[in-house]
């Protein structure tokens, strides 16, 4: 039984699952969003967040327990210099996951995980008031005099009465 044990197990070994974890974090982290299966995304997006917390956190234990889970050294910099630095303000959240489908070949769910931006830009209202759009006009077609002297139908009729008794 498995009660009160957290995680999937994604049908691995768990010397497989811990490898596969660590690339899909490496590579996430590198590229910033990467598609993969749901359950694997749903997994990911917490070991990610742990991640960029570590990231936040910026002092040389939290670089070194990033360094022993990532594997490129280059990502670990970017972690620390450029992703957690957006994220500083943001108490977590840090991830999205959107579905993209299934997979045609094996009809697994397919979705992609992805940085939310740190710097939400609201929209620009302006003060000025909205354009006038003119309707354009339709063409004049000048129609010939004989066409409007020729009329299809009387304009009056007249109805004739009869009574017999």
């Amino acid at each position: 039984m498995r009660h009160n044990s957290a995680g999937r197990r994604l049908g691995r070994t768990t010397s497989h699952r811990i490898a596969m974890f660590r690339n899909m974090v490496t590579s996430f982290l590198e590229h910033e969003k990467i598609t993969t299966t749901d359950a694997k995304a749903k997994e990911l997006r917490s070991i990610a967040e742990r991640m960029i917390t570590l990231g936040k956190k910026g002092d040389l234990h939290a670089t070194r327990q990033a360094a022993a889970y990532i594997r490129d050294k280059k990502v670990v910099t970017k972690l620390f210099t450029t992703i957690a630095p957006r994220y500083a303000d943001r108490p977590g959240g840090y991830t999205r996951i959107i579905k993209l489908g299934i997979r045609p070949g094996d009809t697994a769910p397919v979705s992609v995980i992805e940085l939310v931006e740190a710097e939400m830009k609201p929209k620009k209202v302006s003060n000025k008031p909205a354009p006038v759009k003119v309707a354009k006009a339709a063409p004049v077609v000048e129609e010939t005099p004989a066409a409007e002297t020729v009329e299809a139908a009387p304009a009056t009729e007249t109805v004739e009465e009869t009574t017999e008794a």
